[in-house]
């Protein structure tokens, strides 16, 4: 794995999801680092990820409610534990579970594993509430895929929040996850 300034110089075997990600975060003029991968698997595979990137990668989650009428993704540090409970109090939602990939294919145009905040740019119905646990909004950097999981982003934290989130037209809730036993 090799750390990379911007796009990829050869896109012939990339999906267009994630070239679709490039193209935005370019016409943004947002910079970013990017590291091209297998399929992090594992947390050691993960770990190996951060360590090229220089920064922890988010875990994304994609939430629902019961009734699966309402949807969220949820940006939290990828060390600490998801507890349901402590975030279901904080956005007044009982008993939310882990959305189907055929929701997440709907909203978001991205499968299993490729879960990232960049798939935001494709919920342009905005069905999706995003929620960043308050930690990844001290860190400077963001790590997260490009909505594929073959490849990971380094972007500034303050790039995601005061570019990217108002050119998709969304906002967030901050949360607080505590996430020990």
């Amino acid at each position: 794995m090799i750390l990379q300034s911007g796009r990829p110089e050869n896109v012939e075997d990339r999906l267009p999801r994630e070239i679709r990600t490039y193209d935005f975060l370019d016409s943004l003029g947002i910079p970013y680092l990017r590291t091209d991968h297998e399929r992090a698997d594992n947390l050691e595979a993960c770990n190996e990820i951060d360590a090229v990137l220089g920064v922890i990668i988010c875990k994304n989650l994609f939430l629902c409610n019961r009734q699966k009428t309402k949807f969220y993704l949820l940006m939290m540090p990828g060390d600490k534990k998801f507890k349901t409970k402590e975030l279901s109090s904080q956005i007044n939602s009982a008993r939310l579970s882990f959305a189907e990939a055929d929701a997440m294919l709907k909203y978001l145009d991205i499968e299993p594993g490729a879960v990232s905040i960049m798939a935001l740019m494709n919920d342009t119905n905005h069905e999706v509430q995003l929620l960043i646990d308050e930690d990844v909004l001290k860190d400077e950097y963001i790590g997260c895929h490009p909505c594929v999981c073959t490849s990971s982003l380094k972007i500034r934290t303050s790039d995601i929040t005061d570019k990217f989130l108002p050119a998709v037209g969304h906002d967030y809730l901050t949360v607080h996850l505590i996430g020990e036993d």
